[in-house]
């Protein structure tokens, strides 16, 4: 695996400065936003059943239910496994969650394994297990992992940031965002952190 990790504020800020070289509107964004936060999180089994936790979710309700969870101790495989569904409804997971936590949980992935990997095949592995899409996937390889170089097209505050920065018609699609975003290689990541950004800027509360 040869691809850029970003392991710093001093990445995120060589990301942010080309950017703004590249594309006029992000030069303006990052005017409205300031500097991008770095975001990025430590890997394993309970950082990828969080972004499960948080699919379809608001940032808040998410971190709620999170909480909850840690509290819990309920954040590894095996007490995934031993807990009952009253137990796992009762710290906010639906019915379709649960059974996303107990497949994580049965999956064993070697989560050590997947930072030699290219974010194809992380996304490729991890999109195996039930109720891990291609969103869930690349969240993951970016905060995680640290790629600077993966987006997350079918994120919808992504989406709408899109439409608003680059005055579109209409909020592009997860294929369209895809197309545009190839334009922003080898700092898509901090691409998504700067739409995440003049989202909030915009619309007042956090994307993700």
């Amino acid at each position: 695996m040869n691809e850029r990790i970003i392991k710093g504020e001093a990445c995120v800020c060589e990301g942010s400065k080309y950017l703004a070289e590249l594309e006029p509107r992000f030069h303006f964004a990052l005017r409205c936003v300031g500097k991008l936060p770095l975001r990025i999180r430590s890997d394993g089994f309970d950082r990828l059943l969080s972004a499960i936790v948080s699919q379809q979710l608001s940032v808040t309700a998410a971190d709620a239910i999170w909480r909850r969870i840690v509290i819990a101790n309920l954040n590894g495989p095996r007490k995934i496994l031993k807990a009952n569904d009253d137990d796992l409804r009762a710290v906010g997971l639906s019915r379709q969650k649960i059974s996303y936590a107990r497949a994580l949980a049965r999956a064993g992935i070697n989560f050590k394994a997947l930072r030699d990997l290219a974010t194809t095949d992380v996304v490729a592995r991890l999109t195996q297990v039930k109720g891990v899409g291609t969103w869930t996937a690349e969240i993951y390889a970016m905060f995680s992992l640290g790629r600077a170089d993966v987006f997350a097209p079918g994120d919808l505050a992504l989406q709408e940031a899109a439409r608003l920065l680059f005055s579109m018609d209409s909020r592009p699609d997860e294929k369209e965002l895809r197309l545009m975003s190839c334009k922003w290689t080898p700092w898509r990541s901090v691409a998504a952190r700067l739409l995440w950004a003049y989202y909030s800027h915009k619309k007042g509360r956090e994307g993700i």
